[in-house]
């Protein structure tokens, strides 16, 4: 048998990891670009592995952004608990295609358990079928087809044999505020953004259940509302239990896009916001926001496990699917082949526990205020959204252009991260707490940097 060295590039890999995850608190927040060294002619010889890893770290490393770090305020994107790493790491080193229940059964049980799990812990129906997938916008995708199989199904239409062509038209009623995947993925799935029904949102982007009313009354056919836990700029929460109780007395498949404002139900401070929201038929969420485990890991729910089967399934002769009742995962997502995401999630779900949870929620929700509070006693300062999760959105007195001054010279002083937006109709900065190592240390030096750079700027202008 042929000797294989894992231990030199694998030692290598772990050493250059480590520096770089001891180092984030240290190295600015943001990044320049990588080198020039990682282009070049396609190779022609073989490279030993421990120099490929070097060159590689020493290539990449100028372009990379430490979104790992405390101080990373920009989108709303995670950190990587020790755990979840970890998992992640023997993941890749196990190399299991989690597609099917014969191919690993590993993966396929640690799904299960992991899916049963964060079931119980969002506070969704014990019934409820799940998928591990790429992010919110597969989670939205699986979603929405499900909900396009069972609204069609009722009215006598097949959909996964006979495909839209014929069909009778669906109505998509999601609110004006709501997040680009949920169009894209309509456009995947052949419902086009046409079919949107744009309903009208209050100032702090939430759906207004007056205004689905008026919408639904003018519409008799299949029907599937879209509500959001977690606006992307406020952060702000639809009213769920009504907007349910409307859509099912109008027949009609409600789906919640959570991506980061589901894990909300993990707290029993912000459970409250989502009130209602375990009477939808589906939802989506990702696992690389707060729940903090490596990319990409999104997760999608339905109340309605056959038709999330219906819509998703399939069955081939060469494949080997479970005669004894066990899950196959590809049942349940988009993919075929894929890559174990459950290991992680298990992982950061045994290391925090329930509590562990809701206490990083509650950590981040705290956070948020603190950096609300602070921003909006300064002059010429105003933090424009309710802060009830983890978003704040700051106004900066002048013109936009001075607000887009600010937020570059932010990201390249290099203290923090974070990123802009437009919000009802101006130039604002967008701060999101989603990283569980970030402390109120953090968010006070976070704070001085904003302010001085703030004051040189109007200065300047």
């Amino acid at each position: 048998m042929r000797e294989t060295d894992w231990q030199t590039p694998l030692g290598e890999a772990y050493r250059l990891a480590l520096a770089h995850l001891t180092g984030l608190p240290d190295r600015p927040v943001g990044s320049g670009k990588a080198r020039p060294a990682l282009g070049g002619p396609t190779p022609e010889t073989p490279t030993p592995a421990e120099e490929v890893v070097r060159d590689l770290v020493a290539a990449a490393t100028p372009g990379l952004v430490a979104t790992g770090s405390g101080r990373f305020f920009g989108f709303v994107i995670g950190g990587a608990t020790p755990a979840a790493l970890a998992a992640d790491w023997l993941a890749t080193a196990w190399d299991q295609n989690a597609g099917l229940h014969a191919t690993s059964p590993a993966a396929a049980t640690v799904e299960e358990v992991a899916g049963r799990w964060l079931v119980d812990l969002l506070g969704l129906p014990p019934h409820a079928s799940f998928g591990f997938v790429t992010g919110a916008q597969l989670a939205n995708l699986t979603a929405l087809a499900a909900a396009r199989h069972e609204v069609l199904r009722r009215v006598g239409w097949d959909v996964e044999t006979h495909g839209l062509v014929g069909a009778p038209p669906i109505r998509v009623f999601a609110g004006a505020g709501r997040h680009d995947t949920i169009d894209r993925a309509l456009r995947f799935l052949g419902l086009g953004t046409g079919s949107i029904v744009a309903v009208e949102a209050d100032g702090q982007g939430r759906m207004r259940v007056d205004a689905l009313r008026t919408a639904l009354a003018t519409h008799s056919g299949p029907a599937i509302v879209c509500a959001q836990a977690g606006n992307v700029n406020s952060g702000s929460v639809d009213p769920l239990g009504p907007i349910v109780d409307l859509a099912h007395a109008a027949g009609a498949w409600v789906h919640v896009d959570g991506a980061f404002g589901l894990w909300g139900m993990a707290s029993p401070a912000t459970r409250p916001l989502l009130a209602g929201v375990e009477r939808a038929d589906s939802w989506a969420t990702d696992a690389h926001k707060w729940l903090n485990v490596p990319y990409d890991s999104g997760l999608v729910f339905c109340a309605h496990p056959a038709a999330h089967r219906a819509a998703m399934s399939v069955r081939a002769a060469y494949l080997i699917h479970s005669a004894s009742g066990d899950r196959d995962p590809l049942d349940h997502n988009p993919e075929f082949s894929r890559r174990a995401r459950g290991f992680a999630v298990y992982a950061a779900l045994r290391a925090l526990g329930r509590s562990g949870v809701a206490d990083l929620v509650d950590r981040c929700c705290a956070l948020a205020r603190r950096f609300a509070d602070r921003l909006s006693a300064a002059d010429g300062v105003t933090v424009l959204n309710e802060v009830v999760l983890n978003q704040v959105l700051v106004g900066f007195d002048g013109p936009d252009d001075r607000t887009h001054a600010i937020l570059d010279a932010v990201r390249k002083e290099g203290t923090c991260f974070v990123s802009g937006t437009t919000w009802r109709g101006r130039a604002a900065m967008r701060i999101s707490v989603s990283n569980w190592l970030t402390d109120e240390d953090d968010v006070d030096a976070s704070v001085r940097v904003i302010l001085k750079i703030a004051g040189e700027r109007g200065r300047a202008s």
